[in-house]
């Protein structure tokens, strides 16, 4: 996985599960907190993220735009009785017991070789059109017991919209805003967000052209940077140090050039190089903790097998490491 996509991909999951990774801890039964894009009749104030970067480029250079989010999926088990399916609190085929909770689908939007010139001229706007959507996993157990895991989803919709201003021959202020305009018909916060875009963030790549820091941004374009509003987000540049065709629009504040450490096993959800820590966390559950984990989520499942099958050595490698940093 390239750099960029690397560390996108700890953006959208950051705080996805929780150690100690079971739906029934307080901490994961309210789940969905980072970087929601809310619908607009339920939260007019989080309904939408903008960033604004600035992009050094030629008129007729291209910028791509990638909109990713996370759309929440209901899980619910059943058991076949007389033919019929119906739901119960746990479904337990073959020994492996199945429970309902929540999980997610990756979603992402992608706009390429928008040409900014053109940017000036007119606004590029772009819907998001997810229909509904259900799925059924069937279960059958060697004694002839039968069931299904069932999930769904409820239809997202919105908008993409990318413009550009030029402030001086060679500079312009790009900007892309998502909004979420969904129909929410009321309820509870579980009913609102089955129709968030959750974790969302933008990944701004201009395969010729160079974006400008606005972390620490030159003394050249300092004010410039200061007119830039970014709501729900916080673009940094993205990709090997030195290398300014990325942004990254994370609603997570991050440095420039942010990267996973390559001792990482993989994905905890806490993308804070304290895998060592988590993954003895995860060691140490119970025999009982580490049960509930495999009939729940299959991501946490992922995350305790792989935690279960490192060696003396790959655990070794978590401990700490000293790292060079450009003076």
């Amino acid at each position: 996985m390239d750099p960029v996509r690397q560390i996108a991909q700890a953006v959208l999951y950051e705080g996805y599960l929780l150690w100690p990774y079971r739906e029934s801890s307080l901490k994961n039964r309210h789940r969905w907190t980072i970087g929601g894009i809310h619908p607009e009749t339920y939260d007019a104030g989080t309904a939408r993220l903008r960033t604004q970067c600035l992009l050094q480029a030629g008129p007729r250079d291209t910028v791509d735009v990638c909109v990713r989010f996370l759309h929440t999926v209901a899980r619910q088990v059943a058991r076949f009785d007389d033919g019929r399916l119906e739901r119960v609190p746990e479904l337990v085929i073959d020994g492996s017991r199945h429970l309902p909770g929540e999980e997610a689908r990756e979603r992402e939007l992608a706009l390429v070789g928008l040409v900014v010139e053109d940017l000036l001229e007119r606004p590029v706007v772009t819907e998001i059109d997810v229909p509904a959507g259900t799925e059924r996993k069937p279960l059958t157990g060697a004694d002839g017991q039968s069931g299904a895991v069932l999930r769904s989803w409820q239809a997202l919709n919105g908008r993409v919209e990318t413009s550009a201003v030029r402030l001086r021959p060679d500079l312009f202020m790009v900007t892309a805003e998502v909004v979420n305009t969904t129909p929410w018909p009321g309820g509870a916060r579980t009913d609102a967000l089955q129709r968030t875009l959750v974790s969302a963030h933008v990944v701004l790549h201009a395969p010729e052209a160079a974006f400008v820091s606005l972390t620490d941004p030159p003394a050249e374009f300092q004010e410039h940077a200061a007119r830039c509003r970014n709501v729900g987000c916080w673009p940094v540049l993205a990709g090997p140090d030195g290398d300014r065709r990325t942004m990254l629009a994370s609603p997570i504040i991050l440095y420039d050039h942010p990267r996973i450490a390559p001792e990482s096993p993989g994905d905890l959800f806490d993308a804070t190089e304290i895998d060592q820590l988590l993954t003895l966390s995860v060691l140490a559950l119970s025999d009982q903790e580490q049960q509930e984990i495999r009939d729940g989520d299959p991501r946490a499942r992922e995350i305790l097998d792989r935690c279960a099958a490192l060696t003396p050595d790959e655990l070794m490698r978590l401990h700490g490491i000293m790292r060079k940093t450009q003076p």
